[in-house]
């Protein structure tokens, strides 16, 4: 099974709150909302296909909780493809907390996450999506778990707030296989990670 992250990131890299203003004020964070007014039909429609394409979610606990409380709760969620394949296949969260998770096709990965995440990894075919959960991510790339990584970048400084990658993490050669822009100026990327990057050597003249 292939692990693909899915990440709304702006420009300059940040992806926190991106949402509702009041979505995530950690660290003294005021400036929640800024992908909103730039999320359109159409990013709906390419969002809504990637979703529909997963076999199953890993989420960490933040974005679980958040995607819980409203794609969760949703009345129907067959109106909308996003809600329908979160509401229809299995969720696990890496957490050491959450006891009892209360969204259906939930289980939680509380033990030894990378073995059980290399274990998902060797199912044959399908694909394991992973969106937001941003700690996680990192930790993912860390133990050099990702084959794909699927940004959707906008246009917008937003000059505050957390990061999808540390100012110090492993380095990791990408393949870009896909890249396409949005009339809405967002910007969607699609690399599979290729092992360490290859650095050039110095030559004496």
């Amino acid at each position: 099974m292939k692990l693909t992250t899915i990440t709304n990131v702006s420009v300059d890299g940040v992806m926190q709150g991106l949402g509702a203003s009041d979505e995530d004020r950690r660290g003294g964070f005021e400036r929640g909302g800024w992908a909103l007014p730039l999320f359109d039909d159409e990013a709906g429609r390419f969002l809504g296909g990637v979703y529909q394409r997963a076999d199953a979610f890993l989420f960490g606990r933040r974005t679980y909780e958040i995607f819980a409380g409203s794609w969760g709760a949703m009345p129907d969620p067959s109106v909308s493809p996003i809600a329908a394949a979160l509401n229809t296949r299995p969720k696990y969260v890496a957490s050491s907390t959450l006891n009892e998770p209360g969204w259906a096709d939930t289980t939680v990965l509380s033990g030894d996450v990378t073995a059980a995440v290399r274990e998902m990894r060797t199912q044959r075919g399908g694909e394991l999506q992973v969106h937001g959960s941003g700690s996680l991510v990192r930790w993912l790339l860390d133990h050099r778990l990702v084959d794909e990584i699927t940004l959707l970048t906008y246009p917008v400084l937003v000059g505050q707030g957390t990061r999808l990658f540390p100012g110090t993490g492993p380095d990791t050669a990408l393949d870009l296989v896909d890249s396409r822009a949005l009339t809405s100026g967002i910007t969607v990327q699609v690399y599979r990670t290729s092992g360490r990057p290859r650095y050039a050597t110095a030559t004496r003249t």
